[in-house]
């Protein structure tokens, strides 16, 4: 097979890869595109579950502050939206802040809703 052939082959599988990647909501989710479909739940799973899950450092650190009670936030009941906004426009403690780049205001007022138990908007 000839480089040129094999490199064709390449760029074919990148481009089914790539707009697939694009078709999925959970996808843009982790990406830069703002959905209004992906949910508050499929954000926070992607965006700050590897912190904020299970076996998380943040929920390590958060389960190991006076009166805090559980460290998952999924399980607070005590969350206010526009507590979640601010830290996590601001960063506090060990987290670091969160710019518009990485998840924009409409995101993070979905992830906010989702935690705060409010309904989505």
């Amino acid at each position: 097979m000839s480089a040129s052939t094999v490199l064709s082959r390449a760029l074919v599988v990148v481009a089914l890869t790539t707009s697939a990647w694009i078709a999925s909501p959970v996808a843009r989710a982790a990406g830069t595109v703002d959905d209004a479909s992906v949910t508050g739940a499929q954000l926070f799973a992607s965006r700050c579950g590897m912190c904020h899950r299970a076996g998380g450092m943040g929920t390590g650190l958060l389960s190991r502050r006076p009166n805090a009670g559980t460290g998952l936030l999924e399980e607070r009941r005590d969350l206010l939206a526009p507590f979640v906004i601010a830290v996590a426009r601001n960063g506090t403690g060990n987290m670091p802040r969160i710019p518009r780049g990485e998840v924009s205001d409409a995101q993070l007022a979905r992830i906010a809703a989702y935690l705060a138990r409010e309904p989505a908007r």
